[in-house]
């Protein structure tokens, strides 16, 4: 199987104003869909949630700055990784995966084993 990474996009600003219930409620979803991923025969190797873009750090050559790279509309807020059998199968499962203030990408992981 090949891995995948579910890069999760969505505008910091909608989360200000979430409930604890809507924190529920979320994360039900992300549970319901860790199961949706072992019923389409696939399983998750890593996933995490970020902090907010405003505790990111970036560098660019030798210069630090605080902050993303870029101002966005949409900011990485979590990934799955997956394993699949393939694109398509990657793409269905992350279609299930809970975005409600954004949306998600689909990217595979280069397999660097052979050298380049």
């Amino acid at each position: 199987m090949a891995q995948y990474l579910i890069l999760i996009y969505e505008t910091e600003d909608s989360y200000a104003q979430v409930t604890p219930e809507m924190w529920q409620q979320m994360a039900e979803a992300h549970g319901r869909f860790m199961e949706q991923v072992k019923e389409k025969g696939s399983r998750i190797i890593s996933s995490e949630a970020l902090q907010p873009t405003t505790t990111a750090t970036s560098i660019r050559g030798d210069i630090v700055t605080d902050g993303p790279f870029v101002e966005t509309k949409e900011a990485l807020g979590g990934y799955y990784l997956i394993e699949a059998n393939d694109l398509d199968h990657a793409l269905d499962i992350a279609k299930l995966c809970p975005a409600p203030y954004g949306g998600v990408e689909v990217r595979p992981i280069m397999d660097v084993s052979a050298g380049m």
